[in-house]
């Protein structure tokens, strides 16, 4: 019977039972069920694991983990969850997931580790030992009950009693509650427990019994389990940012709006909570019509208490130090301009700078916004409400000529008042102001472009441009350009209720790709022909075409891509037809004359919003009706100033001249990368449909050359030309292979004196597209080598490809033709060896071996270069290559001159050379007696290794020299005699080379090296023994060691007991 002091503490135990052996992977068991039963869930490898243990009934198979869940899991160990948003710009929400997923523990050891130390002192039913139990019995008894009342023990038989409940894990956060059972003494308690981790390690817990230490309680154990054993069962969200962003702007508006009003303390799992019922369309909080605090406040019927205890509530949450700001976190000094124009065209501009605006700037600005104005009234109360008196003379008037109300306000502030009638039951009112705010904004663009026309010829000759925007409306916090497209698109939805007031207006509908948008007629104030849809459209062309300034700030950037492409996208749902068609002519003529007020006039300020996606959205819609107008829109969005050296300055004699507000920012284009992509993109759609069109790809071909200046931007589009010009349905279409071959050549130029990571897959590239287009493009390329390539690339890539079996096939070149193709290579390979001779000698020779004059130039070049510039491992692979094409000799001078280049001290026998310095030898005893002493002097100045002289020393003395010499010619088949000369001179140096070595491993020798030292003796031995007086001198030399170093008693005992 074991002793009680014998038994391993109960932990200790329970951590080191056969379930938990060292071999297991974590997160797997090494065999059968531990506690409670329950297979360790790893994932899909835990079942992988069990099918090869034979754990799987016969016929069934497993999946192999996906390549994403292997980098995921990897990545989740090693990497902190910041450093990947850093490295890498967007990360697609599937990878995030993963990451996610897998950054949890999945070793139960460690969980049982860090909860087996704590004595179980919060369990209420842990309480003293039991009466006395006879011997053993009574040891094995309390053992038993030490381990039962382990927290891991417990924490097993709460999981196991299914006491687990409201599992939540958000990003790097696992929140759940452990119910206790009700015990004989105490009621049943629920514990909330928090577990925070990071690279599958945890990092803090917390838990509503009070444990916070280290040392995990028995709660903490069963929700960290039911993570393990259960994952696929854990709801688990990404953290909660990355959920704030997948959502539009109404779910943003809804999810601020109910999270204020939360308790404080329950934000996290509140705001997880209503972030899901927002983007679930069928949710009871979808019902109810979301708005921003800018709508609350701007609510028609909102009594003047309601909003001074708003305004004193919003200046409230203003004032927190940790408000955010408007956008994100760069904050924007720019005038106040919600109430630039606050009330028609009396009103004063407020133009005195505020400090960083917080989300609710807008709103406490809003405030001071009032309904009373009786223009205003009319517009939003009556379809009649017109006014035929027009003049001409004033620039804010109340009607436009054709008697039509206008508003003219501040525009996201009026877009603002649309959004706040939609978000109060307002809809009709809403739209008729939707419709005025239009037609104001059509009437200016009208205006601007007769003031444009009349100052055209000063301002296009002095390259000058100014922007009347401060604000741009596309990605605008108030979002006005989507706010007036909605309102419209509700419209003439055909199965609206709100709007059947309009239904006697449904004849002569056109045609949608989503049949529930018609050509709705408004009953007042449009165009002969016009609709809501066509009103709706044509806002949103004025708005993406803006002329705007690119915000300060990575938040306030993104979102202006962000907006432009979900404005796009809902245009991209409607099908066009005529009447549309020449609502795009129309606004694509106005913007391509629009001057200053136009993203797309013909001198745009180097700040500017570039316009590559919008124009690739109009350039693929005109294409079809008006090619012409279509490229002009696409060629003139190609410009890329902010990247220009020379970019047109700004007219500093405007008062509302950007410059003397936004400094130059290009360092802070965070969004950059992402333009230059849809740049890129806009030139890809214009090279496809060019296709055939030889004027329009040259007129294409120069707009990239000119305006794109990224090499792998240029190169995606040379590859993209040669992809469509060599279609496997149709012959290649050669005015696209020289635009895809001028393009590669451009990359080349521009990456020939840079880094670049693809430059050899752009070179390999190049010489492709270059066969295509045919033997005198190959011929090109090689006559002007030296300003695409290097000398490296253009012989071990160019020249090498151009003479290779595949290119003369593809080619389908006669004799001369291969010859003068050829000539032209070796020509290349010459010229690149005398630039660059340590790097390209080998090809050249290589190259050259078919042609005896050019192979001889190249050896020359080789022979001139050795004695400077060359390397010896260089040289020696050289003379390797010499000796198998069959120029024993020549391998030998170039082994010659490589040993002069050489130095291998006396503890370098690992040292790579030597196999080289071994062959060097091996050639001249193949040789010859006269080369192989012409050699050695060399090895021993160049070599100072004992062990490789005394290799050389002793194959140079197993075979007779010249055994197999030049040209079959025989030698006499004696030994070279170890007293004469050359190999005396080997013996010796080789002799001083232990001797020297030997002194030097002493100095610094500890006894963990002595048994190697004495096996160094005895090879030394064996050399000194070579010698006729080979004893005697090696007896001299450990005399001398043993009285120089006696004080290394113990190794000089061991030297002794050896050597005598």
């Amino acid at each position: 019977m074991a002793e009680r002091g014998q038994l391993p503490h109960p932990a200790k135990r329970l951590c080191c039972r056969p379930g938990y052996g060292s071999g297991c992977r974590p997160g797997q068991r090494a065999g059968g069920s531990g506690p409670g039963g329950g297979a360790l869930c790893a994932g899909p490898s835990s079942a992988a694991a069990a099918a090869a243990l034979g754990l799987l009934p016969l016929g069934k198979t497993q999946s192999p983990e996906s390549l994403l869940d292997i980098a995921a899991r990897k990545v989740a160990e090693k990497w902190p969850f910041q450093r990947v948003e850093e490295r890498f710009e967007r990360i697609p929400e599937p990878v995030q997931r993963r990451i996610v997923y897998w950054s949890f523990p999945r070793s139960e050891r460690e969980i049982c580790m860090y909860s087996s130390f704590n004595t179980g002192a919060e369990d209420p039913a842990a309480g003293p030992g039991g009466a006395a139990a006879p011997g053993g019995a009574m040891d094995a008894a309390a053992a038993a009950a030490d381990e039962n009342r382990l927290p891991f023990r417990r924490g097993i038989a709460l999981l196991d009693g299914g006491c687990v409940d409201n599992v939540l894990q958000v990003g790097f956060h696992l929140s759940g509650t452990v119910t206790e059972p009700a015990m004989q003494s105490e009621p049943e308690t629920v514990c909330n427990v928090a577990i925070s981790f990071d690279r599958c390690k945890i990092t803090s817990v917390t838990c509503s019994c009070g444990n916070k230490d280290i040392f995990y309680c028995a709660h903490v154990v069963a929700l960290s389990l039911y993570r393990i054993r259960k994952p696929d069962q854990v709801n688990l969200h990404l953290p909660i940012s990355e959920t704030l962003f997948q959502m539009n702007r109404d779910q943003l508006q809804k999810f601020v709006q109910y999270l204020i009003t939360v308790h404080h303390t329950e934000v996290l799992p509140t705001a997880q909570k209503l972030a899901d019922e927002i983007l679930s369309q069928n949710s009871e909080i979808n019902q109810v019509h979301g708005a921003l605090w800018m709508c609350i406040v701007l609510n028609p019927h909102c009594k003047l208490e309601q909003k001074s205890s708003w305004l004193k509530q919003l200046k409230k949450w203003n004032s927190v130090d940790v408000c955010p700001w408007e956008d994100g976190n760069h904050g924007n000094e720019l005038p106040n301009l919600t109430n630039a124009l606050p009330q028609g065209a009396n009103a004063n501009q407020d133009s005195s700078n505020r400090p960083h605006r917080t989300v609710f700037t807008r709103a406490i600005e809003a405030c001071d916004l009032h309904w009373q104005d009786s223009h205003l009234q009319h517009i939003i109360s009556s379809d009649l409400y017109t006014n035929y008196c027009y003049h001409d003379d004033t620039e804010n008037l109340l009607f436009d000529s054709q008697g039509w109300p206008l508003w003219h306000e501040h525009v996201p502030t009026a877009c603002a008042r649309v959004d706040a009638l939609r978000s109060h039951g307002y809809p009709r009112e809403a739209l008729r102001l939707a419709i005025a705010i239009v037609n104001t904004l059509r009437r200016q663009q009208q205006k601007q472009l007769e003031m444009f026309r009349a100052q055209k010829k000063e301002l296009v000759q002095r390259g000058v441009t100014s922007i009347t925007n401060l604000e741009g409306w596309v990605g605008h916090p108030l979002d006005p350009i989507g706010t007036l497209f909605g309102s419209l698109m509700e419209a003439c939805r055909v199965d609206d209720d709100s709007f059947h007031g309009f239904s006697d207006f449904t004849e002569n509908l056109g045609q949608c790709k989503s049949l529930e948008y018609q050509h709705l007629p408004a009953h007042k104030f449009l165009e002969e022909g016009e609709s809501y849809l066509t009103l709706a459209v044509e806002v949103a062309l004025i708005g993406l075409g803006q002329q705007r300034i690119m915000p300060d700030g990575l938040y306030a950037q993104e979102k202006v891509c962000r907006n432009e492409e979900q404005i796009i996208s809902k245009l991209q749902e409607i099908e066009l037809d005529d009447t549309l068609v020449k609502i795009f002519r129309k606004q694509a003529v106005f913007l391509l004359e629009g001057g200053p007020y136009s993203g797309l006039g013909e001198v745009i300020h180097r700040e500017s919003v570039p316009m590559h996606t919008f124009a690739k959205y109009l350039f693929t819609s005109l294409l079809p009706h008006d090619a012409e107008l279509a490229y002009k829109t696409a060629l003139r969005a190609m410009r890329l100033l902010v990247l220009e050296s020379t970019a047109p300055s700004g007219d500093l004699s405007r008062p509302h001249h950007i410059a003397s507000v936004v400094p130059n920012r290009y360092p802070r284009w965070f969004t950059l990368s992402h333009i230059e992509s849809q740049q890129c993109e806009l030139a890809s759609t214009m090279l496809t449909a060019a296709k055939g069109d030889v004027r329009r790809l040259e007129t294409v071909l120069e707009s990239i050359q000119k305006n794109i200046h990224s090499s792998s931007h240029i190169f995606k589009l040379a590859q993209d030309a040669f992809k469509i010009a060599t279609l496997m349905d149709s012959l290649p279409d050669i005015t696209l292979l020289k635009v895809s071959l001028e393009l590669g050549l451009q990359v080349m130029r521009m990456t020939l004196s840079t880094l670049n990571w693809r430059r050899r897959e752009m070179v390999r590239w190049l010489v492709t597209c270059a066969t295509e287009v045919g033997v005198y493009a190959l011929d090109s390329i090689m006559q002007n080598w030296f300003t695409l390539f290097t000398p490296t690339e253009a012989t071990s890539i160019v020249a090498t490809t151009v003479m290779s079996n595949s290119t003369i096939v593809r080619l389908h070149l006669d004799c001369h033709q291969q010859e003068k193709l050829a000539g032209s290579a070796r020509t290349l390979a010459l010229q690149c060896a005398m630039k660059d001779p340590q790097n390209c000698a080998l090809s050249a020779l290589t190259l050259c071996e078919k042609d005896h004059i050019a192979f001889e130039t190249a050896y020359q070049i080789v022979l001139d270069a050795a004695t400077a510039g060359m390397s010896y491992s260089q040289l020696f692979t050289i003379a390797r290559y010499m000796e198998h094409r069959g120029y024993p000799m020549r391998a030998y001078k170039l082994a010659t001159l490589a040993l002069t280049h050489l130095n291998l001290s006396y503890n370098q026998d690992t040292h790579p050379a030597i196999n080289d310095v071994l062959w060097a030898c091996a050639l001249s005893h193949s040789l010859g007696k006269n080369e192989l002493a012409a050699i050695i002097p060399l090895v021993v100045k160049s070599v100072k290794c004992a062990t490789v002289l005394s290799d050389i020393l002793r194959r140079c003395t197993l075979t007779t020299p010249g055994m197999v010499g030049l040209h079959g010619r025989r030698n006499s088949g004696k030994l070279m005699s170890l007293d004469k000369a050359p190999l005396r001179q080997l013996l010796d140096a080789t002799i001083g080379a232990y001797i020297n070595t030997t002194h030097s491993r002493l100095t610094h020798i500890s006894p963990r090296h002595y048994s190697e030292f004495i096996e160094f003796l005895s090879k030394a031995r064996e050399t000194f023994l070579m010698a006729h007086d080979g004893h005697i001198q090696f007896t001299q030399f450990i005399d001398n060691l043993k009285q120089i170093y006696k004080g290394k008693k113990k190794l000089m005992m061991l030297v002794r007991e050896r050597f005598g």
